[in-house]
């Protein structure tokens, strides 16, 4: 059975800005000949490895709400220099925007069952044609 993360986005203002993040760390992984694929890096590591692993994603809260996932493809748990064990997340660098959910602020990463994750956001033609303003005006609207 499925199962996601759900973490807070610490420094991204829309899911734009965390695109954009994204995009970022791909081009430096090009540069040095590394994979096209991002990390998020946790303390904890999540028990539940073969759900997580069978479809699940980790789904972003940004300014108090889930806006936007990405796959999850692999954990990889390690010890830093320090001896703290941490997670690596290995996600798609592509993010996909979800409906709006509101979310209470929490620490760390939260297991988030299918049943209670928002449905992806689909629009017809561009959805890069839309901003994050106006997608949120538009939701406030109930017209997405």
């Amino acid at each position: 059975m499925t199962l996601h993360l759900l973490k807070l986005c610490v420094g991204a203002d829309s899911a734009e800005s965390l695109q954009a993040w994204i995009d970022f760390r791909v081009e430096q992984a090009r540069a040095a000949g590394l994979p096209e694929q991002t990390t998020h890096t946790t303390r904890m590591v999540p028990t539940r490895k073969d759900e997580l692993l069978d479809g699940g994603s980790l789904y972003w809260v940004i300014k108090g709400k889930i806006q936007a996932r990405q796959h999850l493809i692999d954990i990889r748990p390690f010890t830093d220099d320090a001896g703290i064990k941490r997670c690596d997340l290995v996600l798609e660098p592509r993010l996909i925007l979800t409906q709006y959910q509101p979310k209470r602020p929490f620490q760390g990463w939260r297991y988030l069952k299918a049943a209670d994750a928002p449905g992806d956001l689909r629009l017809s033609g561009d959805s890069s044609a839309i901003s994050d303003a106006m997608r949120r005006d538009l939701t406030e609207l109930c017209l997405l």
